[in-house]
């Protein structure tokens, strides 16, 4: 085939409206304004245990002619599991107990971002006379089996991939790992009273209840996006993000200013929800939009406010959601939570290729005890629904 394929580790080698002009399938998190964000802010590089290694398929045409971007693969050399959402800390520990190391290792994702989308970026349609988007996809995943044979990582983990390439990573030797999260589908509601009526009585009354009770000291809770966010709320999503990693004990995985950089890069994609007490902003969620979907991310507040979190981080994304015309609303990782406020389990989707033998055997064995726990699992979960059974 009349192209190649490189490894560069950083999307400064790579035209931005290149990159952007592969299919990303209505997600936000591999475009290039994102990954670059990442990398300027120090989020993802050596130090962080997220080196990126980008593979890139170029069509090599008559001589002379400058190469075209055809396809990529954002992949990451890890020393840790940390920021994955789809866990395999308790296959780390069985290596470290059998003496294998499992670190370093080779995962293909959008880092520190647990939400579905093409991990195998390709043209939107086949390249006449060239190569097929198939073709394209197979020499891809080749690329990634001679990078971990070159770098020689334990194990390969493409997370949150989208169904058709779950069943194609499936079909090369790749194992197959079911999970869920809990989205948000919009069937076509003409507005916010119409999603309530589709409750029962009781989900309906309480939502109306939270809601009324998160903004009743609050001068306003909207949305900004593009020009209208401007370093004040930049600065006060920084603040509360950080503040909400110390309050939780958790790792602060993104670098200082990320937000002031991705609105830099991404202005189209970014909204903040900001809520105002006083003329002060005290809350503020992070969502990402596309022409397809509603992406919700980060939140904080400066002081408590009971429900306030409910409001910003999920029914005000519901809501513009709906107002939009977006058939789909990603809020984030687990949270148990939402299924009590319309969101409703959904599945999500990993495959897995480990180097040891016996511990693919073990890994294997694993994940397909763990399928029949989630079914079991999901079957629970949709009785607890709050849609109305008619």
């Amino acid at each position: 085939m009349a192209f190649r394929i490189q490894v560069t580790t950083s999307l400064c080698d790579v035209e931005s409206a290149a990159w952007n002009a592969l299919d990303h399938g209505g997600s936000p998190f591999l475009e290039y304004g994102f990954l670059r964000a990442l990398e300027l802010t120090g989020s993802v590089g050596a130090r962080t245990g997220w080196e990126p290694l980008y593979l890139l398929a170029t069509w090599v045409g008559e001589p002379g002619a400058a190469a075209a971007l055809v396809g990529a693969i954002p992949c990451y050399l890890k020393r840790h599991s940390y920021g994955e959402y789809i866990f395999d800390f308790s296959w780390a520990r069985a290596a470290q107990q059998v003496g294998v190391a499992y670190y370093p290792k080779l995962v293909v994702a959008a880092p520190m971002t647990p939400a579905t989308g093409p991990r195998i970026l390709l043209p939107h349609a086949d390249l006449p006379g060239r190569a097929s988007r198939h073709e394209i996809a197979l020499a891809l995943v080749a690329a990634v089996r001679e990078l971990a044979e070159r770098t020689q990582v334990s194990s390969v983990h493409w997370l949150f991939t989208t169904a058709a390439e779950h069943s194609l990573l499936d079909e090369l030797g790749f194992l197959p790992r079911a999970s869920f999260q809990y989205h948000f589908h919009n069937p076509g509601y003409a507005d916010f009273d119409a999603f309530l009526a589709s409750l029962t009585s009781r989900k309906r009354k309480s939502i109306r209840k939270e809601r009324s009770r998160a903004v009743a000291d609050l001068d306003s809770a909207t949305f900004c996006h593009g020009t209208d966010i401007g370093d004040a709320e930049l600065d006060a999503m920084e603040r509360f993000y950080r503040s909400t990693c110390h309050q939780h004990g958790g790792t602060p995985y993104l670098g200082r200013r990320f937000f002031h950089v991705l609105h830099e890069l991404a202005p189209d994609r970014m909204r903040l929800c900001v809520a105002r007490r006083a003329g002060e902003i005290v809350a503020s969620a992070l969502y990402l939009e596309t022409e397809r979907a509603l992406y919700g991310r980060y939140w904080g507040c400066g002081q408590h406010i009971e429900l306030l979190h409910f409001e910003l981080a999920y029914y005000q994304g519901i809501e513009r959601c709906i107002r939009g015309g977006l058939p789909l609303f990603e809020a984030g990782a687990q949270g148990e939570h939402k299924l009590l406020r319309g969101f409703v389990p959904s599945p999500t989707y990993s495959n897995h290729w480990i180097r040891h033998e016996g511990l693919h055997h073990a890994v294997a064995r694993f994940v397909a005890h763990e399928r029949i726990e989630l079914e079991h699992v999901a079957r629970e979960l949709s009785e607890l629904e709050p849609y109305r059974q008619d």
